[in-house]
């Protein structure tokens, strides 16, 4: 049990859910402390992608969702994972990232758009009643339920807050996303949560990253730390951040986070904002046999 000092300390360190909202984030850039006269200093902030960094949806993401729907709808069918895989390729936000999609920034126009994209996908492959299976995936992938964190990532997050370091999370992903993080008991350790679904902004778009460092404050150590080399570390950088790449091979693999966190605590800040750094940190697990690459 820790003494009543030491339980202060760790209270006093423990990451605190801010009182405002912006609409896209849960903390606004640029807030005073009460009885101060400039914005809120924050001294670390690492920016986390989720899904495939913190936490994954354990029997796989969209084409595994939609082969599961298709077992309840259509005992049977003859579908397979690889031409799912390759039919849900294009049309979903994040694979035109260079366009913003603040249209699509309510939750039921999102999944209209989503709907759309399930509908015609399943019309190519041949299959029986296309748009009932796209409109019962909704529930299925955000079904809290179905979604896990990596072993690490509590631990590594806890981990790194206790030496000072804040935290935000920069994700690509559906509405639903809050109450999932609320589901698995992460949301409370984020200042600030920004959803590509609420902002209209996917990575690697900068404005995306502009966000999130809006969202961190005036912080002199930033540092991204995502499993995409594309979307996270690659935008990142395109953004003038740092970026840890957590590379996972294959959809199997696992991140590994205490790497990760082990750099954060070490690296030294890089005043060379024209070149930020990229460090590339391996998966914990082997590759699987068989399993696809990463889209």
């Amino acid at each position: 049990m820790l003494a009543r000092d030491d339980q202060a300390r760790h209270q006093d360190r423990a990451p605190r859910r801010p009182s405002h909202h912006h609409p896209h984030f849960a903390a606004a850039h640029g807030r005073a402390r009460p009885g101060s006269a400039g914005p809120v200093v924050t001294s670390k902030v690492a920016i986390w992608d989720f899904d495939g960094t913190l936490g994954h949806r354990r029997r796989g993401t969209w084409a595994e969702c939609l082969l599961e729907v298709l077992d309840l709808q259509q005992p049977g069918h003859d579908r397979t994972f690889p031409e799912m895989f390759e039919a849900l390729a294009t049309g979903f936000p994040w694979h035109a990232a260079h366009d913003p999609h603040t249209h699509l920034n309510a939750p039921d126009a999102w999944w209209d758009h989503i709907t759309s994209v399930i509908t015609k996908a399943l019309t190519r492959l041949g299959l029986d009643r296309p748009r009932a299976a796209a409109e019962a995936t909704r529930a299925a992938y955000t079904d809290s339920a179905a979604w896990s964190l990596y072993p690490q990532a509590l631990r590594v997050l806890d981990r790194l807050t206790s030496h000072g370091w804040q935290h935000v999370l920069l994700s690509n992903h559906v509405p639903e996303l809050p109450a999932i993080l609320s589901a698995l008991g992460i949301d409370s350790r984020f200042r600030a949560v920004i959803n590509s679904a609420a902002s209209g902004y996917e990575k690697p778009h900068t404005r995306a990253f502009h966000l999130a460092r809006e969202a961190a404050g005036v912080a002199h150590r930033l540092v991204m730390i995502g499993d995409n080399p594309r979307a996270d570390a690659a935008g990142a950088r395109g953004a003038g951040i740092d970026a840890i790449w957590v590379r996972r091979n294959q959809h199997t693999d696992t991140p590994d986070l205490e790497a990760a966190a082990g750099i954060l605590l070490t690296l030294s800040p890089i005043r060379n904002r024209r070149h930020p750094a990229l460090h590339e940190v391996p998966p914990v697990e082997a590759i699987a046999p068989g399993a696809l690459p990463i889209r």
